[in-house]
């Protein structure tokens, strides 16, 4: 089996094996793929470790890294909170994107395809994190104002299924990459006057498939990918833009994904004083 890394900062993943072809989704620097197949020397058909997702990626844009390595770094990495921040080496910067990951990073230092960065902006470790919404709002907000694009998951074009993702990432949740797969996690919110900060709204379109979601904030408010990251109004009748003041997104369910997790095994929990302290970069 065959395993690769992105060592760059946003890389394209298409639906077809061509530069021209559509950009379904983006692997964030530190991300990892399997290669499931290949399409001569440039191409190579990725399932990505973190939502399985399958696409096709330009092979000169991923790193090979072994079995082992792939195991070690699955559960064992950070997630960059900075917008966009350098990752030194001896010879070069790699500019890294809010949401990237950092394999076995140690506060300082990480290690990618056996070569040595220095990061020294903000980082959380998922693992030492305990989700929850505030914690999950925070992140959120600081996409606000990222642009809207088809397929994109940074901070410099995100959509909407994109933008739940990558928050819920960095808390150490895995969610699908798209909507109308997202919908399907979590427990039932009946009426969205009940939703909590934190829950996810979906939206359906005139065909009344799911084609949006977005994250629930206090009093009556969301935020979500619609043309940028902002905050609008919501109530039982969907998104009520704020700008434009008229109905933009119908509402189809509420899910709430926080409380629907495992919970912890004591002996398993991180320490009180480090999650405190991942807290408070915030």
């Amino acid at each position: 089996m065959n395993y690769g890394i992105c060592p760059l900062s946003v890389v394209p993943l298409r639906s077809a094996s061509s530069d021209s072809s559509e950009m379904v989704s983006q692997l964030l620097f530190g991300e990892m793929v399997e290669v499931i197949d290949r399409k001569g020397k440039n191409w190579s058909k990725v399932r990505c470790a973190w939502d399985n997702y399958i696409g096709w990626v330009d092979t000169k844009q991923i790193k090979p890294i072994t079995p082992t390595e792939f195991e070690e770094y699955q559960n064992n990495f950070a997630c960059s909170i900075e917008l966009m921040q350098g990752a030194m080496t001896k010879e070069h910067s790699v500019p890294v994107t809010i949401g990237a990951s950092l394999p076995k990073y140690d506060g300082m230092n990480f290690s990618l395809n056996g070569t040595s960065f220095t990061f020294s902006g903000q980082a959380v470790v998922p693992s030492e994190l305990k989700p929850n919404s505030d914690l999950l709002i925070k992140i959120a907000r600081r996409y606000l104002y990222a642009p809207y694009q088809w397929g994109g998951r940074s901070p410099f074009g995100i959509d909407c299924s994109g933008f739940t993702q990558i928050i819920f990432k960095m808390l150490g949740i895995r969610l699908p990459r798209d909507s109308a797969q997202q919908v399907e996690v979590g427990e039932m919110v009946d009426f969205v006057e009940q939703a909590q900060a934190g829950d996810l709204a979906f939206f359906e379109n005139k065909k009344g498939v799911i084609t949006h979601v977005g994250l629930l904030l206090d009093d009556g408010k969301i935020i979500h990918a619609s043309g940028q990251v902002r905050i609008d109004k919501i109530d039982h009748f969907g998104i009520f833009n704020v700008d434009s003041e008229k109905y933009t997104h119908k509402l189809r369910v509420t899910k709430r994904i926080l409380q629907t997790l495992p919970k912890r095994i004591k002996e398993e929990s991180p320490d009180e004083n480090e999650m405190t302290n991942q807290v408070e970069i915030f």
